[in-house]
């Protein structure tokens, strides 16, 4: 393993950068291998574009007829392209995606062959549904599955293949992936939004959700990540010791990006360019080798479709500039891990964005509506949007001192606080006229000024308004976006529906005007949900204290988040608002857990793995080293040996305690899980892996990392940190 360390030194010190010509305008370049609406009006006819816009637009059902026009033309299009092959392409609850490609390659009774694609192979196919996570809902020997067609994110052709976008769903309905219910979400919250917006402008039709990602990853020299089992089977680094010189001085951050990293960011933008994705951002992140992509805001559901197509592309791209793109939340102890900010708001048909206030006081009303609705549908389902955030390796990230932490807050700023003080404190009831115009023009009319000096951000706050729109900030760098976006439009659209009840009780009941409704019913919100709001170090114990006591919760591991997703508060929300069944919860509630205790379980096998078969008898090698240089000055110095030989002597003592240290760390771990593996009951196996065998992590790693510091370099086995975070 040494020798195979040298030989990756040497390849990443001898590797040429790759230069990449940029060709063209990137806005000639977009979109040009996907089946979008220019596509579409050169290839279709009138009545299947009519019919397809239609799906996308009102979600209205596309008939087998059009259904074979549209395949034709894409088959057309894309054969013009050079495909050969066409796919499903899905997010099951793995968290990666998935396809099986067939060609378009038929044979004829003549002998004869054609290429075909109809709209059956379209619209749906039948994938062996077994071996993927669906938390019980399928059986092993219950393979059937079916994809189907989503129109409202086109195809696209990723090197030969055409791929089409696609829910996943069991034989019997329930969803399987991560797309049907964020589809469903949406609509949720396109149809509560919009019946609030009637309120202020009557020809609101539709609201759409909106999403902006940001993406950080790091870039590690794959030949170096060779050396390393524990990144090459869990995505991190499970042992390694600090280097001298890490993201100290904060060099890094917005730094001149290296040569290297630049030309793969070009090679990934190009590509990004031809599949749409409206990539437009990219710097250094904080941590050395840390980089940042983020794009132009889309429509939820298509943003949440090329950020996971761009996790794909980018292990792809940086395997031909002879990188390893690192997504993991902490691939590296004691420097920053990646996160996945969501940046999320709602626009209407109308061309509002209903989280940034207009010119005049009734839109600022407009907005301050939603604003308060949000902010109380947080409050009230905090605990659920920590679950939406949970896995095994973003717990390594949140409350880290470099993310926000594990306790759901909002942060809005000063002058956003003021304005909903000032709202709290409007007279309950009717208002007299002096006191409504006081109220639209000194309170709500100034919000548009107020905004202009409100650009700052807490980054300790999880979930922070950023001037037009809340930006999630809590999201794993590795999670489908899928996951807390269903969950946050569906608190969203439940809130909205209340809200709306509400207003609509107190017009018709008590003869109040509509604007006293609003103001009345959004002071009692902000009166109620007030204690989710946060302006300070989200990083300190003294935040933590004052959470415990507005009763905020702060669930610090996966298993404790994922509780919530059993409870009945939980499964009526989503079955009222028609997202998933109590089925659906259930099944994704045993899926997060297994994924949870599966890898702790991996981590744990590498760990010891790596502990006793490379570290063990590495520094035994070099004790033995050792001892042979005690005995050797014992012949030449006879009674001064014990003196000239007193460092090594200490030296020999402290492998043999580390030694000691690996091997009883490591057989307690063993003998905790599989304890753990004895448990039936999925809630208290994942328990017992966080509470009884990943504690054991951190001892067996630093008795490793004090060992490389102690052995000589040129016997350690595994790349080390600082060649693996300086790109060269």
């Amino acid at each position: 393993m040494a020798i195979l360390r040298f030989h990756a030194l040497k390849a990443s010190l001898n590797r040429k950068t790759v230069h990449i010509e940029e060709t063209g305008k990137r806005s000639e370049l977009f979109g040009t291998n996907v089946f979008n609406k220019n596509t579409m009006l050169q290839y279709l006819t009138q009545d299947a574009f009519k019919s397809v816009m239609s799906a996308i637009e009102d979600g209205k059902k596309i008939n087998r007829t059009i259904a074979d026009q549209v395949a034709s033309s894409m088959k057309d299009w894309a054969l013009s392209k050079g495909v050969t092959h066409y796919t499903h392409w899905f997010q099951p609850l793995t968290g990666a995606t998935a396809e099986k490609h067939d060609a378009f390659f038929e044979t004829l009774e003549n002998g004869s062959a054609i290429e075909k694609f109809g709209g059956s192979q379209l619209v749906q196919q039948e994938p062996d549904a077994s071996s993927f996570p669906s938390g019980g809902i399928r059986n092993t020997f219950e393979a059937r599955g079916y994809t189907a067609w989503d129109p409202t994110s086109p195809a696209f052709i990723y090197e030969t293949t055409l791929c089409i976008p696609t829910i996943f769903v069991a034989y019997t309905g329930e969803a399987l992936d991560y797309k049907t219910p964020l589809l469903r979400a949406l609509q949720a919250v396109d149809s509560a939004a919009a019946d609030v917006c009637k309120y202020f402008d009557k020809t609101v039709k539709k609201v759409t959700s909106s999403m902006g990602w940001e993406q950080e990853y790091f870039l590690v020299d794959k030949d170096l990540v060779a050396c390393r089992p524990d990144i090459l089977l869990t995505g991190r680094t499970l042992l390694g010791h600090s280097p001298a010189k890490g993201q100290q001085l904060d060099d890094h951050y917005f730094g001149a990006i290296p040569n290297r990293a630049l030309n793969f960011m070009r090679d990934l933008e190009h590509q990004c360019m031809l599949l749409g994705i409206p990539a437009k951002t990219r710097h250094n992140e904080v941590a050395p080798n840390q980089f940042e992509i983020a794009p132009i805001y889309e429509e939820a559901n298509l943003a949440v479709d090329h950020n996971s197509l761009l996790m794909d592309v980018m292990g792809r791209v940086a395997s031909k500039h002879d990188f390893a793109v690192l997504l993991h939340e902490k691939p590296f102890a004691n420097i920053n891990g990646s996160g996945k900010h969501n940046n999320w708001s709602l626009s209407t048909d109308t061309g509002v964005n209903l989280l940034k206030p207009g010119k005049t006081p009734m839109s600022s009303l407009q907005f301050l509506t939603f604003f308060v609705n949000t902010i109380k549908a947080v409050y009230e389902n905090e605990e659920l949007l920590r679950a939406a955030i949970a896995s095994a390796s973003n717990d390594h990230r949140l409350g880290a001192n470099e993310a926000p932490p594990a306790i759901i807050s909002v942060f809005i700023g000063a002058q956003l606080t003021k304005v909903l003080e000032d709202l709290e404190g409007v007279t309950k009831g009717k208002l007299s006229p002096k006191e409504k115009t006081d109220l639209k023009l000194n309170v709500v009319g100034k919000i548009p000024d107020v905004l202009l000096d409100n650009t700052d951000r807490n980054r300790t706050s999880p979930f922070a308004f950023t001037g037009n729109k809340f930006e999630f900030r809590a999201v794993g760098s590795m999670a489908n976006c899928g996951n807390p976006l269903t969950v946050l439009n569906t608190i969203v659209a439940k809130q909205l529906k209340a809200f709306k009840v509400e207003v609509d009780t107190l017009v018709e009941g008590k003869s109040f005007k509509k604007d006293e409704a609003i103001f009345n019913v959004l002071r009692e919100y902000i009166k109620a949900s007030k204690d989710i709001l946060f302006e300070g170090n989200g990083y300190g114990e003294a935040w933590e204290k004052e959470a415990k006591k507005r009763g905020l919760s702060n669930n610090k591991t996966t298993p404790e988040a994922l509780k919530v997703r059993l409870h009945k508060s939980t499964i009526k929300l989503f079955e009222e608002m028609k997202v998933m069944s109590k089925v659906e919860v259930e099944a994704r509630y045993e899926v997060e857990m297994e994924a949870y205790i599966k890898h702790i379980q991996i981590e744990s096998r590498v760990l010891g793995d790596i502990a006793r078969n490379h570290i063990v008898p590495t520094a035994v090698r070099y004790q033995n080293v050792l001892i042979e240089n005690v005995k050797g000055l014992k012949e030449i110095f006879d009674k001064d040996y014990k003196t000239l030989g007193k460092e090594q002597m200490n030296l020999i003592r402290s492998i043999s305690g580390h030694i000691d240290g690996i091997n009883s760390n490591v057989t307690k771990m063993i003998e905790a899980h599989t304890v753990a593996n004895t448990i039936a009951d999925i809630t208290e196996k994942a328990e017992a892996y966080s509470d009884n065998v990943k504690p054991f992590f951190e001892a067996i790693r630093a008795h490793c990392d004090a060992l490389e510091l102690l052995v000589d370099d040129e016997l350690w086995p595994l790349t080390k940190y600082r060649e693996l975070l300086f790109i060269r």
